[in-house]
C-alpha cells in the first residue's frame, strides 16, 4: 500500500453524495450538512496557503488563491496564533479532514463484443466468469483481463438472464470464435434483465448449412428442424451490456479528475468502430488494504442505479442473501474523500485472486460515532476491530427501502 496518503484540515465537507445520490437512498444515513462558509486567506503572504507550503500545491499560490475566489473555504493556520472567536474552534472541531487519495479515478478501456437481440445488435462486455476455462479463452481472445469469480456458480437461476454461445458455423466474434451471442433480453425489459448470463451452447449438426441466428426466435426454430443441437453449460460470465436495441449506457462528458464527482453516468466513451467502451474506474481497498479498481455497470434498485447512471437491474436484488454477492463497507462520514458517499474510499471483503472474490456487492455502510475523530480504515480487520471498540457502526444500505445490490467488477485498467 502507498503510506504516502497524508490529511489535510480544510473547512469543507464534499457533497454526502458525490454520485448525486442523496442520503435519503440509506436508510440508517444522517442527513449530514455542510459547515461553514467563510473563506480565510491567513498565511498566503508567508508562503503558506491553507495548511500547506504553497510550493506543494500544483500551481503554487495563485492556484491555491484562485480557488479561494471559487468559495472553497480553508481552515485559518495555528501558527498565525491570531485569536479565535467561539464560532471558530465550533468549526474547525467538526470540518474533520480531508483523505486525497491519488488517481482515485483513471480511464478504463475495454473491449467490446457484437451480439445480437431480437434481430438487433447488442454491444457488451465481458469482464468475469465461474469458469477458469473460460477466463482464459476470453482473457486470450481478447487481450484483456477476465476475472475468475468462483462466486458466480452459486448464482440462482432467478438472477440470471440466457445467452445463447455458437461453437461453429460463422466464424465471427462469438466468445468460441463464431457468431456473436444472442441474448434474451436487454435492460429494456429490466424486470427480467441481468448481466450475470448462464449459457447454451449452439452447435450446427453435420450436414446443414451454418447461417447467422440473431434471436432466440431463430434458435429455436432451427433446433426445432434438428439444424442444430442446444447444449447448457454449468458456466455463468458477468457480460454487462453497453448498447442495445432501445437505449446505451449513459455517458459522462467530463475531463476526469480525482475529485470528479461519481454520479452521473460511468462511461467516458463507446467507440463502435474500434469496439471498445471507456469506462471510469474507481479506487477503493481490498479485504487486506490492497489497492483495488472496479467500475460500476448496473445496480438495484431504480433510484441508486439511475442516479450513478447505470441499468437498473431488480433481477441482482436476488442475491441480498445469496453467497454469489460479497460485502463492500462504504463510509457515510468521517473522513472527507473520494468515496461515493463523499467521505473515504471503500474495503471489499474479496478481491481478485480471492476465492471469494465477485463481481456482485451487498453494500453496507459504516458511520463514526464520533466523526471528528475518524481514523483511515483499509483493511477488513480494521473495520472489524473499530466495530468491536464500539467506535464505528455498520448498516446494511437499503435505498427506496430494497434490496441494494450493484455490479462492480473489479478490473486492472493499467493493462
Amino acid at each position: 500500500m502507498n503510506k504516502s496518503l497524508r490529511y489535510i484540515a480544510l473547512l469543507a465537507i464534499l457533497p454526502l453524495f458525490t454520485a448525486g445520490m442523496t442520503a435519503d437512498y440509506f436508510s440508517d444515513a444522517e442527513a449530514l450538512k455542510s459547515k461553514g462558509t467563510g473563506t480565510s486567506k491567513y498565511g498566503s503572504a508567508t508562503g503558506i496557503c491553507g495548511l500547506q507550503l504553497c510550493s506543494e500545491i500544483p500551481g503554487g499560490k495563485a492556484s491555491w488563491e484562485a480557488g479561494q475566489e471559487q468559495d472553497i473555504p480553508v481552515a485559518p493556520v495555528e501558527e498565525t496564533k491570531m485569536e479565535k472567536t467561539p464560532e471558530d474552534e465550533m468549526t474547525e472541531a467538526d470540518m474533520g479532514s480531508v483523505l486525497r487519495l491519488s488517481r482515485a479515478n483513471v480511464p478504463a478501456t475495454i473491449p467490446m463484443h457484437q451480439g445480437y437481440y431480437d434481430g438487433e445488435d447488442v454491444y457488451f462486455i465481458i469482464t468475469d466468469s465461474s469458469d477458469p476455462t473460460h477466463a482464459d479463452m476470453i482473457t486470450a481472445n481478447q487481450g484483456w483481463q477476465v476475472e475468475l469469480a468462483p462466486l458466480l456458480k452459486n448464482t440462482p437461476a432467478a438472477a440470471l438472464s440466457k445467452t445463447y454461445m455458437f461453437t461453429n458455423g460463422i466464424e465471427g466474434d462469438g466468445v468460441h470464435s463464431f457468431q456473436g451471442e444472442v441474448f434474451t433480453s436487454t435492460p429494456a425489459q429490466a424486470d427480467v434483465y441481468s448481466a450475470l448470463t448462464s449459457h447454451v451452447h449452439v452447435t450446427w449438426n453435420e450436414g446443414t448449412t451454418p447461417r447467422i441466428l440473431d434471436s432466440e426466435t431463430m434458435i429455436l426454430a432451427a433446433a426445432e428442424n434438428d439444424e442444430i443441437t442446444l447444449t447448457s453449460i454449468d458456466v455463468v460470465l458477468n457480460m454487462p451490456q453497453i448498447i442495445w436495441p432501445e437505449g446505451q449506457m449513459m455517458i459522462k462528458d467530463v475531463d476526469l479528475t480525482d475529485t470528479t464527482p461519481y454520479g452521473g453516468g460511468q462511461v467516458l466513451d463507446i467507440d463502435t468502430e474500434e469496439m471498445n467502451v471507456t469506462f471510469i474506474a474507481h479506487r477503493g481497498w481490498g479485504p487486506d488494504g490492497r489497492t483495488i479498481y472496479y467500475i460500476v455497470t448496473d445496480a438495484t434498485p431504480s433510484g441508486p442505479a439511475k442516479m450513478m447512471g447505470v441499468a437498473n437491474s431488480p433481477t441482482s436484488a436476488k442475491l441480498i442473501a445469496n453467497s454469489a454477492a460479497v460485502d463492500l463497507y462504504q463510509f457515510k462520514n468521517g473522513l472527507s474523500g473520494t468515496g461515493p458517499l463523499g467521505f473515504q474510499p471503500g474495503i471489499a471483503a474479496g478481491a481478485p485472486g480471492d476465492d471469494n472474490y465477485s463481481p456482485m456487492w451487498r453494500i453496507f455502510v459504516i458511520g463514526w460515532d464520533d466523526p471528528e475523530n475518524a481514523q483511515l480504515l483499509e483493511t477488513i480487520d480494521d473495520v472489524n476491530a473499530y466495530k468491536e471498540a464500539g467506535l464505528i457502526d455498520i448498516g446494511i444500505a437499503r435505498p427506496m427501502n430494497s434490496d441494494h445490490v450493484v455490479n462492480c467488477p473489479f478490473i486492472d485498467p493499467f493493462q
